[in-house]
């Protein structure tokens, strides 16, 4: 007796993780929203230039002002732009600070780092940083600025190249030698001072030492006149995560005190790490 034919049943599709669309990993224009790019190049332009007309953000955006004018409507109506009546001049609003700020809350080092950072500016008399890498750059995330009249200012969410700040160095020197040269590939080695180091060789030759002292220094690499000294904070995992520095300018900060200072922030550095549940390498 011949058996009945079966048929081929197909295995149920496993089910696709909630909140993604089956397009997730397809990154390609079709799936970005245009408009939604342009609103957010423009609130990228308005962090670096705030206060800018209407038609020279729109210059800057490389967006005709018609556009413009349009997403700035939008973006005012969430509170994420504001308008300075006299003259015209748009600046970042409070919704975007009120954004912004929900990144901070994500990470409790922030929040753990605001004491030592104020007792590193007290023993130092110099301005104390808080800074993650972020998109291969220095993201800063906090700072205590001393009460001198010279002093170095990185507001939060500035970012700036690794090779040439000391929180950027401080985290190379302890990242993986295939992550750090993936970073080198992407970003280069860009000159900003005479002093700035652009010769990869070197580079690992200044992380090397950085690893042996426990703190990183940028001699005016970035900026003339003004010199960093930077530790790492790890996680749980001994990774390095964030850094804490202390900038100042080079007449008030010799390297003759790189030792002193160095082992100031690396104290605080440590409390930091200890105090968000991390451990050194």
């Amino acid at each position: 007796m011949t058996p009945p034919p079966t048929e081929d049943i197909a295995p149920a599709p496993s089910p696709r993780p909630r909140g993604r669309p089956r397009a997730f990993h397809d990154k390609t224009d079709q799936n970005r929203v245009q408009a939604l790019d342009r609103g957010v190049a423009l609130l990228s332009v308005l962090a670096v230039h705030p206060g800018l007309t209407l038609s020279d953000l729109a210059e800057r955006a490389g967006q005709p002002v018609a556009t413009v004018y349009r997403a700035l409507i939008t973006l005012q109506g969430h509170g994420m732009v504001e308008l300075e009546e006299p003259g015209q001049i748009w600046h970042i609003g409070s919704g975007a600070f009120r954004v912004g700020s929900a990144f901070l809350r994500r990470t409790k080092v922030v929040e753990r780092a605001r004491q030592p950072m104020d007792a590193l500016m007290r023993a130092t008399g110099e301005t104390s940083n808080l800074g993650m890498e972020s998109g291969d750059e220095v993201l800063f995330l906090s700072q205590v600025e001393t009460h001198e009249a010279i002093r170095a200012f990185f507001p939060p969410g500035t970012k700036g190249p690794m090779h040439v700040s000391g929180i950027g160095k401080a985290l190379l020197a302890f990242l993986p030698p295939d992550r750090v040269a993936g970073i080198l590939a992407r970003k280069g080695l860009a000159r900003f001072t005479p002093l700035s180091i652009t010769d990869q060789g070197a580079l690992m030759l200044d992380l090397a030492r950085t690893r042996d002292r426990g703190y990183a220094i940028d001699d005016q690499e970035r900026a003339e006149g003004m010199r960093c000294i930077a530790a790492p904070i790890f996680n749980a995992h001994a990774e390095a995560v964030a850094g804490l520095s202390v900038s100042g300018p080079a007449f008030r900060i010799g390297l003759e005190d790189a030792g002193r200072i160095g082992a100031l922030v690396v104290e605080a550095a440590d409390r930091v790490t200890e105090a968000t549940g991390g451990q050194r390498p």
